[in-house]
């Protein structure tokens, strides 16, 4: 059985950690401004609540789980928000989503398009 866990364990923090880069590549591959936040903000907060769940899974005394819990519960809360609140500031602030773009083709409008 306790193979078994450590086995769901790893397979967690190993799929946390690939969401995690994923959510990086997104950063540096999508192309404009609002897409790029929403890749980071989904793969972030799915990513580091794999990676926690997996760290709840291992073998540790009771209050370290109950410190993770804690943690993933303002994870929850604080990641969207933030994203929210960064996406509504850029908006406010004059910031258009770029409709032109391809996401397919991956090509971005010239100036004056």
């Amino acid at each position: 059985m306790a193979m078994l866990l450590d086995l769901v364990s790893w397979v967690l923090i190993v799929s946390g950690a690939l969401f995690c880069v994923i959510g990086a590549l997104g950063l540096l591959r999508l192309p404009e401004f609002y897409a790029r936040m929403h890749g980071a903000g989904v793969t972030d907060t799915l990513g580091v609540a794999l990676l926690l769940i997996g760290l709840m899974l291992e073998p540790a005394h009771w209050t370290v789980t109950v410190k993770l819990v804690v943690l993933l519960c303002l994870l929850y809360i604080t990641s969207p928000t933030a994203a929210h609140a960064l996406i509504h500031a850029a908006h406010a602030s004059g910031l258009r989503p770029d409709l032109a773009v391809d996401p397919a083709a991956g090509d971005r409008p010239q100036d004056g398009e």
